[in-house]
C-alpha cells in the first residue's frame, strides 16, 4: 500500500509531511485490494451501518457500505446537513471543533463502524465515536488506512483500532 501512498512535504503547512492518498484512489487494482483488505477486518465487527468523517472518510466508507451491502451516514462539520442534527464539541490543539450527524442517522442498538483516511492525534476520531454514542450507536470498532503511529491517536480512543498503513515518522 505504501508503494501507492505519496508523501507531500510542507503541506499544509511547512514543516508538516501529508499523506496523500489521491495516488492510491486513482489506481484501481491498489484501491480495490485496500477496500477488500479493510472490508475483511470491518466484517468481523458485525456492523449494521458504517460512517464517514468528512471528508476522505467519505471516500472509504460509502463504498464500503455499498460492498458490505449496509447503510452509510455522513459526519460533517457544522451546518452541512439537512434537518435536525446533533453535534459534539471537542478541543483541537490549536483550538474548538465541532462534528456533527443528522439526528435521526442511528439508533440504540446500531452497530457503526467509523472510518476515516487518517488517525493522527485521534481528535476527530474520538469525537465521532463520541457523537455515534450520544446518538444511541455502539461503535465496535474504527477504521482507517493510514495511521500517524508517533502522534499516538490510539490512546484517545477506547475502541479497537484497524489501519492497513502505519507511518512511525
Amino acid at each position: 500500500m505504501k508503494a501507492h501512498i505519496r508523501g507531500i512535504p510542507d503541506f499544509p503547512k511547512p514543516g508538516i509531511l501529508f499523506y496523500d492518498i489521491s495516488t492510491l484512489l486513482r489506481h484501481g487494482p491498489a484501491w480495490k485490494a485496500a477496500m477488500d483488505l479493510l472490508a475483511e477486518r470491518i466484517r468481523l465487527a458485525r456492523p449494521t451501518l458504517l460512517a464517514g468523517i468528512e471528508s476522505r472518510g467519505f471516500l472509504m466508507a460509502a463504498p464500503m457500505a455499498l460492498a458490505l451491502g449496509l447503510g452509510f451516514i455522513m459526519l460533517r462539520k457544522p451546518r452541512k446537513l439537512p434537518g435536525a442534527t446533533i453535534g459534539y464539541d471537542y478541543d483541537l490543539e490549536y483550538g474548538k471543533d465541532r462534528i456533527e450527524m443528522q439526528a435521526d442517522a442511528v439508533k440504540p442498538g446500531d452497530r457503526v463502524v467509523l472510518l476515516d483516511d487518517l488517525l493522527a492525534t485521534g481528535g476527530t476520531m474520538a469525537a465521532g465515536v463520541e457523537l455515534l454514542r450520544q446518538g444511541g450507536a455502539e461503535v465496535p470498532m474504527v477504521a482507517t488506512l493510514i495511521e500517524l503511529t508517533f502522534l499516538n491517536g490510539r490512546a484517545r480512543l477506547d475502541v479497537p483500532v484497524e489501519t492497513l498503513v502505519a507511518y512511525a515518522d
